[in-house]
């Protein structure tokens, strides 16, 4: 049942990325060139998400429990650290040069383009990348303690 719905609100979520125009890189670029060719139309999506999101938000913090599993996942970790930072303008960087967030990215990925396919490719190699570094710090932390 939880995968059902996963998919259901995944298909939701990619067919109103498509619809808003938002899998399409020039017209998220356009929203980032604020001295030439601006299209605010990434403000209104991002509103009308913000809107729907804080509804959400509120009508499931009244309830004791979620529908599909035993407890609410929230995250406990409010530190502000360089690995947050970091990965925030490491992502903003390569939204601000793709144009693709992956949001937008994964419902254009099967149209045969190959600029998703790459962005793709530098995502994917990003999270290893990441996860190598940190596996690497990890195990000196612990070879010095």
């Amino acid at each position: 049942m939880r995968l059902l719905f996963a998919f259901a609100f995944g298909l939701l979520f990619g067919c109103g990325i498509l619809i808003s125009g938002m899998g399409n890189p020039a017209k998220v670029l356009n929203f980032f060139d604020v001295a030439g060719t601006w299209d605010p139309s990434l403000a209104f999506v991002m509103g009308g998400a913000l809107l729907v999101t804080a509804i959400g938000y509120r009508l499931i913090f009244r309830m004791q429990q979620p529908l599909l599993a035993q407890a609410f996942a929230l995250p406990t970790n409010q530190d502000l650290d360089t690995r947050l930072v970091g990965g925030s303008a490491i992502f903003g960087i390569g939204w601000g040069l793709s144009g693709f967030c992956p949001g937008g990215l994964v419902p254009v990925l099967g149209i045969g383009l190959m600029e998703p396919l790459l962005t793709f490719a530098a995502i994917i190699a990003g999270m290893l990348a990441a996860r190598w570094a940190i596996s690497t710090r990890y195990r000196s932390d612990t070879a010095q303690a």
